[in-house]
């Protein structure tokens, strides 16, 4: 098989090419804006770049964008970072969020699902009474436009009304998810000072309640600029002194007031993984994330009125965002509040069945459990509603594409997608029209300028290099919180080549125009001067079953020398002996190159994530180079900081 051109896994019919959303936007955008009518998605892509600001005018015109006062241009500026997208004008998320309620009142807008996976509605009717409801109330609390609102919530129909109701004040929202401890929320929200705090008396999650009554009052204590608390009794515990109840804030008939805002006005603060020092709050746009995920969701995911989106999440992920914003499209957002995993591995199929997801979005990770765990999707649920299975957090493996394709349908749009907390959106992805290739995403997005650099700036093709966006994204950050002259901005993305984002991943772009995404290049394994990605070992090894879980880190010594220590946490019953040590060896000589076999295979008690799953090399790497744990890492942003202590005392005892 020729590595030029493969064989697709999958290819859209042509049928479904023509009912694809982004066929009939690139025959208006043809009819209208001077955009290609043939040459299919590479050449829509390619205008989308070139003609920016026609792409995103056409945009706001096929979506039927309303603005309350016009802009003045498309681009006001377009330098990196600090460009100005569509000056003067104003408009709200929430009021385009909630446009389906006119014709649709009686719909699901709506379906949440708790651990007993029977799915209950709310409809659009409610969604709009509820937000009107409950931005009245806040606006009687005080709450301006630019006042922080912060929720310490779980995935629950009450998350969406309360960023709804602040994005229509004006107000910015702020969330994290109750499985965050009190530090970890701190560290994040006494960053942004919020006015009011919504939150539950606790949760539930495989299967057990957990009271989070004692972290609540450590929150208000420790945010001093709070005028209000809302208390929703998940737990059915009564509202402690001074709280407001959630039932009264929401029970009015009351018409939602859209306040109407700059375009650059901000919407929410979301938080990168902030492995070390303070989380990076970062501010999106009111218009920004509008119009982007207009395009995402509306072009890319193909999702309208007649579709259930449902992606497993939390809500201190941008996934849940994201998720949220599928109301845009008019869709029916599925909102699951519970373990990915419970009662069994195969519980998000179960939902997905149960909702008839037409989109349905997971992490890569579950879905290699899934494989593992020797799940049949398609055998034991009537699957024939979802027409996508979307993958992020991680590289989906070539096994988990072919797994996808046996075990759930042979005719599945798998679209592996790639972006940041950083946009809130996708960078390269799902498109509808193009086939899927094993281990690839289909291709860049329209209107993102995405390529792969050397070190030097030039532009790559079939070859590894930094993951960059040579040109601005509505998305973009327009500020950190707190960073008033833009320098932890500026540091964080435009320092290596000036005036063009650089995420921090390895990635290439094929000839096909297809992408592959290696793992994070800040810490990739350079082996006598060959670049690798830690994605591709992980994928390798743990195929093998005794392997649970691994991470990799390579470290240049003070000599000139290169330490790759591979960590393995073992599947229950296995032994780290000759013949597993042998075989992993041999596993990655074979599967990859004798460059990617590790000096040395250490079994450790666990591998230690951020608190959004993904696992942290550089913090290990960082106490594996005798950095204080304190230094090494943000202590509040780790799922088990005990793990940390046995790779701080092997930097200790390793001569």
């Amino acid at each position: 098989m020729s590595t030029v051109n493969p064989q697709p896994l999958w290819q859209p019919t042509a049928e479904r090419i023509a009912e694809a959303r982004i066929t009939r936007f690139q025959a208006w955008a043809a009819e209208h804006h001077g955009a290609p009518a043939d040459g299919g998605y590479a050449a829509l892509h390619r205008w989308s770049v070139e003609e920016l600001e026609t792409f995103w005018k056409a945009v706001t015109e096929w979506f039927d964008v309303r603005f309350t006062t016009p802009y003045e241009r498309v681009l006001g500026d377009r330098s990196m970072p600090g460009a100005q997208w569509f000056p003067g004008a104003t408009l709200n998320y929430a009021e385009h969020a909630l446009r389906a309620a006119d014709s649709r009142a009686d719909e699901p807008a709506l379906l949440h699902v708790d651990e007993t996976h029977d799915p209950r509605p709310v409809t659009w009717a409610d969604l709009r009474r509820q937000v009107g409801s409950l931005a009245a109330e806040l606006r009687a609390l005080g709450v301006r436009p630019g006042d922080r609102v912060s929720g310490y919530l779980p995935n629950i129909p009450e998350a969406v009304v309360a960023l709804l109701a602040t994005a229509a004040v004006g107000g910015v929202w702020t969330s994290c998810a109750p499985d965050f401890g009190a530090r970890s929320v701190l560290d994040r929200f006494q960053q942004v000072e919020p006015v009011v705090l919504f939150t539950v008396d606790g949760y539930r999650y495989g299967g057990k309640e957990h009271d989070r009554r004692e972290i609540v009052a450590e929150l208000r204590r420790e945010l001093p600029t709070l005028r209000a608390v809302v208390h929703i009794p998940l737990l059915g515990t009564d509202a402690p002194d001074g709280a407001l109840e959630w039932s009264a804030l929401t029970a009015a008939d009351t018409a939602p007031v859209f306040e109407q805002v700059p375009f650059d006005h901000p919407l929410w603060v979301l938080y990168s993984s902030g492995t070390t020092g303070l989380p990076k709050a970062i501010v999106q746009s009111q218009g920004g994330i509008l119009v982007e995920h207009l395009k995402q969701l509306g072009l890319h995911c193909d999702l309208g009125p007649e579709d259930r989106f449902f992606w497993y999440t939390s809500t201190g992920w941008m996934m849940w965002n994201f998720l949220v914003s599928g109301l845009l499209t008019g869709t029916t957002v599925v909102l699951y509040d519970g373990s990915p995993g419970h009662p069994d591995t195969g519980a998000q199929w179960r939902i997905a069945e149960r909702t008839g997801a037409t989109l349905y979005g997971t992490s890569a990770a579950y879905v290699m459990a899934c494989r593992k765990a020797g799940v049949h999707p398609s055998r034991d649920h009537d699957l024939s509603a979802v027409k996508c299975v979307a993958t992020t957090g991680s590289p989906l493996p070539p096994d988990g594409f072919r797994w996808l394709h046996d075990e759930v349908r042979h005719d599945l749009w798998i679209a592996s997608v790639s972006g940041g907390t950083d946009v809130c959106s996708c960078f390269a992805g799902a498109v509808p029209t193009l086939p899927v290739h094993i281990g690839e995403l289909q291709a860049p997005c329209l209107g993102t300028d995405l390529q792969s650099w050397d070190p030097s700036g030039k532009p790559l093709t079939d070859e590894v290099g930094e993951l960059v966006v040579t040109n601005p994204m509505p998305s973009m950050p327009i500020h950190f919180w707190n960073d008033p002259d833009g320098s932890r901005y500026h540091d964080s993305y435009f320092d290596t080549y000036p005036g063009v984002w650089r995420h921090g991943d390895w990635i290439t772009l094929t000839s096909r125009g297809s992408v592959v995404i290696h793992g994070r290049s800040d810490s990739t394994l350079n082996r006598q001067g060959v670049r690798m990605g830690s994605a591709d070992i992980y994928e390798a090894v743990e195929r093998l079953p005794e392997i649970k879980e691994s991470l990799v880190v390579g470290i240049e010594q003070p000599d000139g020398g290169y330490w790759m220590p591979l960590f393995v946490h073992l599947a229950p019953g296995a032994t780290l002996d000759d013949d597993l040590t042998d075989r992993i060896r041999r596993t990655i000589r074979t599967q990859l190159s004798p460059r990617h076999v590790p000096d040395e295979i250490i079994e450790v008690p666990g591998i230690p994530h951020t608190l959004t799953g993904k696992r942290i090399e550089v913090p290990v790497k960082r106490l594996l180079q005798g950095t204080p744990l304190e230094k090494a890492v943000n202590p509040g942003s780790i799922d088990n900081l005990d793990l940390l202590a046995h790779y701080q005392e092997l930097a200790r005892t390793r001569p």
